[in-house]
């Protein structure tokens, strides 16, 4: 399969990079600095997610988009859906229909089931602009022609989880505290070579 990768140089970015190789897939990883530190195992192309012309370029002879864009920043964003919509148009231009973009626990009913350490104080004093962003993200995804799946992982823990990985589609009342970058790469690239929830929103991760 050949893949562009978007959001290549993060921590889940890397990591898809380094399996997708290993199952023998063609990762092109999309980056703004191709001078800064490239991720291994990936065909580096520069370019500006807000750029059009750059995305449709970059799209051209693709099988699918992974979006794993991550932002350090605080405040408020519209990082995730300028990018997405300029993304989807790209990709209708170009007849790439399949898409897997992670947001994460903040998103639309997962917000408040990702424990008490990240419901009440990582969300409401860091993340929560990013996610009021990725939920109109998640949005223009859900109402275009793509193939899509959104992927949201629970709160990203250094360590491997101990209790049994999770993956629902209805919340309910399910709160999920941790989960492994290693585990979201493999998620990822399971779901792109399985296509097991498309057009579905899996929530993933531990209880514990």
């Amino acid at each position: 399969m050949k893949i562009l990768l978007l959001g290549a140089n993060g921590g889940v970015g890397r990591l898809i990079v380094k399996e997708a190789a290993a199952r023998g897939h063609n990762v092109t990883a999309f980056v703004r600095n191709p001078a800064g530190p490239s991720p291994n195992g990936a065909k580096v192309v520069a370019g500006n997610v807000l750029d059009s012309q750059s995305l449709s370029n970059a799209l051209s002879g693709q099988d699918a988009v992974v979006y794993a864009i991550g932002v350090k920043s605080t405040g408020p964003t519209t990082l995730f859906s300028e990018s997405t919509r300029l993304l989807l148009a790209a990709m209708e231009q170009q007849g790439v229909k399949r898409l897997v973009c992670i947001t994460g626990v903040g998103a639309g009913e997962t917000r408040g089931h990702g424990g008490f350490l990240y419901d009440r104080i990582i969300f409401p004093l860091f993340t929560k602009n990013r996610y009021a962003d990725k939920e109109r993200q998640e949005q223009l995804i859900q109402d275009s022609g793509t193939d899509w799946t959104i992927v949201r992982p629970a709160p990203f823990s250094e360590k491997m989880p101990h209790s049994d990985f999770r993956a629902v589609t209805e919340v309910g009342n399910v709160v999920l505290r941790k989960v492994s970058r290693a585990e979201v790469a493999s998620f990822v690239l399971d779901e792109l070579e399985s296509g097991r929830y498309l057009r579905q929103i899996p929530f993933i991760g531990h209880e514990n």
